[in-house]
C-alpha cells in the first residue's frame, strides 16, 4: 500500500527539522494533535553505511507507536550508501523514504548533501535511482526552488519530476534565501502546472511560512492543485497547530511535563545533552502572561528536577 494514496486532501505534515523533530517531540505533537504524516530528522546515509556511525543513525531512525505513519528522511551524496540505507529502511517500520535535496545547512552542503544536490543534478538522480531500486517503500523528495535564484525551479523541478517520485515537497525559497524572505507563493501555480504536465501522479507538497491548520486550508482554497502542506516553524508558535485548538497555559505546561518524561526515558538508552532540551522551553512556555520570566528561570536550570519545581509555581 502506498501511504501517499491513503492521505486526505489536503494533508498536513510536520516538517523535518534538525534537533527538533526527534522521537520525543513527535510524541508530544501526537499528544497535542498529530499531523497526517510525520517525518524523521535527517539521517546521513554515510553514517548508516559505516560501522562507527550506524548506532547514531539508528537512534535517529527510532520510531514510537504514535509516529505511524512516518517517513524516514535521509541525505548524503554517495549512491551506494543510499542503496544500503534504503534496503534497511524497508524493515524498520516506515511508510516511505524521503530524500533531502533542500537542507541549507552549510555543513551538510559542504559535504555535498541537502541543497548542494541542486548543483549536481546528475548525482541527485543517481542517488534517487539507487534509493528507489533498493526499497519496496515509496520514495519522495524534498527540495527548494533553487540554489540562489528562485527561477531555477524552471529547470530543477522538471529534472526531479521526470523521475516520477511518489511525492515532491517544495520549500518555496532558495538555499541562499534560507528563511530570510517570504516564501514565494506566487510561483505555486507554475509549479503545479509543471507537476501536472510531467508527473501528475506525484503528490505536490508546499512548505514555507505555513502557520497552522486553518492557514493550510486557506492556502488550499487558493491553490487547490496542491495536495499537502508542510508546517515547520509554525509548530514553535503553537504545538497544537495541526488542530484548531488554542491551548491554555496549563495545557502547554502539561506538554512540557510530557516532554520531560520522554526525555528521562530516552536518556536511559542514549546520551542526550540537557542543553538540547532547553531549545524546547520556548515552544511550551510562550503566549501567556509571565511566560518570558518563566523561560528565563528555566534556561538557568541544569537538571530536570529544577524544571519540575519551577513549573509547579
Amino acid at each position: 500500500m502506498n501511504i501517499w494514496d491513503t492521505l486526505p486532501t489536503p494533508f498536513l505534515i510536520l516538517a523535518p527539522m534538525e534537533g527538533v523533530t526527534d522521537i520525543m517531540f513527535r510524541q508530544v505533537i501526537a499528544h497535542a494533535g498529530r499531523p497526517d504524516l510525520f517525518f524523521t530528522e535527517f539521517t546521513n546515509v554515510s553514517s548508516y553505511a559505516s560501522d562507527k556511525g550506524r548506532h547514531n543513525a539508528l537512534e535517529r531512525l527510532e520510531i514510537a507507536p504514535s509516529d505511524n505513519p512516518i517517513i524516514a528522511q535521509i541525505w548524503g551524496k554517495n549512491p551506494d550508501h543510499f542503496s544500503e540505507t534504503c534496503q534497511a529502511l524497508s524493515n524498520l517500520g516506515f511508510s516511505g523514504v524521503d530524500l533531502n535535496f533542500g537542507c541549507p545547512d552549510k555543513h551538510v552542503n559542504k559535504a555535498g548533501g541537502g541543497a548542494a544536490m541542486i548543483r549536481t543534478p546528475d548525482l541527485a538522480i543517481e542517488c534517487f535511482h539507487n534509493a528507489r531500486k533498493s526499497t519496496i517503500l515509496p520514495v519522495s523528495i524534498k527540495t527548494r526552488l533553487g540554489w540562489s535564484d528562485p527561477t531555477e525551479y524552471q529547470s530543477w523541478l522538471p529534472i526531479l519530476l521526470s523521475e516520477r517520485p511518489a511525492a515532491l515537497t517544495v520549500h518555496l525559497r532558495t538555499r541562499k534565501e534560507m528563511s530570510k524572505v517570504p516564501a514565494h507563493y506566487e510561483l505555486v501555480p507554475e509549479i503545479a502546472k509543471l507537476r501536472n504536465q510531467i508527473s501528475p501522479a506525484t503528490k505536490l507538497i508546499i512548505n514555507g511560512d505555513i502557520k497552522n491548520r486553518t492557514h493550510a486550508l486557506e492556502l488550499h482554497a487558493k491553490y487547490p492543485e496542491v495536495d499537502g502542506f508542510m508546517i515547520g516553524r509554525g509548530v514553535f508558535a503553537n504545538p497544537y497547530c495541526f488542530t484548531d485548538h488554542i491551548p491554555t497555559k496549563e495545557e502547554l505546561t502539561d506538554l512540557l511535563k510530557l516532554h520531560l518524561d520522554l526525555y528521562e526515558k530516552q536518556s536511559q538508552k542514549y546520551y542526550i545533552s540537557y542543553e538540547t532540551l532547553k531549545h524546547f522551553f520556548k515552544i511550551y512556555i510562550n503566549n501567556f502572561p509571565g511566560a518570558k520570566d518563566l523561560r528565563t528561570k528555566l534556561m538557568d536550570t541544569h537538571f530536570i528536577p529544577e524544571v519540575r519545581d519551577i513549573i509547579k509555581l
